[in-house]
């Protein structure tokens, strides 16, 4: 796999160099539009709707369609200086019970690798996570866009889901559910029954996309047959030096718990603590308060 973000994930006072990668990926087989008699690929020429040229890539740029019908160009400088835009950093917000994430907010996933010398903080945080089942909510730039996204563990791995913005789910408004249904005991207990009479546990190396592989076999029959036609790595980063964690730690808690109005009782005395003050990191930045919706042309 080949990173496709760098950046470091930024929770209290303790940073975690880490790399992204992409966790899933879609088998299907490509498919594209070709000339019948050559097998030649059919090409789209980019051309301006007003005056009917063909536009050079170097002068196609990005643009916003008003409501009133009106274009809004953007430039590249427009979209570099857009704050967090450039941003490398995980920055956690807070810790949230991972029964309050709705599936139907989740949206791509990707695995979290630390950098070597940043192993042990990245456990510590894996270990934190899954002892108390609970998933780091965070918000991160990636590909010019501002996400929230969950930090959940898989298996020794910590992953981030992007999550979708609240006004990016859709109502389901269905005026047929409206109505009102009378269910018979007897027919609420016979679908019960069968729920229990077909449950499993899921095992999802037991299906299979028939498709795809029916899909793949005419493939390689009309490759027998003579029916296909010819047609014409990033430097490793150094990890730098980890501050002291267990000192770290303790601040963040006591940085936190001041934030809420407690006492931060033994996290501020603890030993340790007075012989790091003068290397203490820049406490992470955090995300604004509003969270509007943030789209761009693609």
């Amino acid at each position: 796999m080949r990173a496709i973000w760098k950046g470091a994930v930024a929770f209290g006072l303790v940073n975690v160099p880490v790399r992204l990668y992409a966790a899933t990926g879609e088998h299907s087989v490509a498919m594209h539009q070709v000339h019948e008699s050559d097998g030649g690929r059919i090409r789209y020429r980019k051309v301006c709707a007003i005056d009917g040229e063909e536009v050079p890539a170097d002068q196609i740029v990005k643009g916003v369609e008003t409501e009133d019908g009106r274009m809004v160009v953007l430039s590249d400088a427009d979209l570099d200086a857009l704050p967090l835009a450039a941003s490398r950093e995980i920055a956690v917000q807070g810790f949230v019970p991972e029964a309050q994430v709705e599936p139907i907010t989740l949206g791509r996933t990707y695995y979290l690798e630390p950098e070597a010398a940043t192993v042990k903080p990245y456990v510590l945080l894996r270990e934190a996570l899954a002892s108390t089942e609970r998933v780091a909510l965070v918000t991160v730039a990636l590909r010019q866009r501002e996400s929230m996204a969950v930090l959940r563990v898989r298996g020794d791995v910590i992953c981030l889901q992007t999550l979708l913005w609240p006004d990016e789910v859709r109502d389901a408004e269905f005026a047929v559910l409206e109505t009102e249904v009378d269910l018979k005991d007897a027919e609420r207990t016979m679908a019960s029954s069968l729920v229990e009479s077909m449950a499993m546990d899921l095992d999802p190396s037991e299906f299979t996309d028939h498709y795809a592989e029916a899909l793949e076999a005419v493939i390689a029959q009309k490759v027998s047959e003579g029916g296909a036609v010819a047609v014409g790595g990033e430097p490793e980063e150094s990890g730098g030096d980890v501050v002291d964690l267990l000192s770290a730690l303790q601040r963040s808690v006591a940085k936190a718990r001041a934030a809420r109005g407690e006492d931060a009782g033994s996290a501020q005395d603890a030993p340790g603590d007075a012989a790091g003050a003068e290397d203490e990191p820049a406490p992470a930045k955090t995300s604004r308060a509003k969270k509007p919706s943030r789209r761009r042309a693609s």
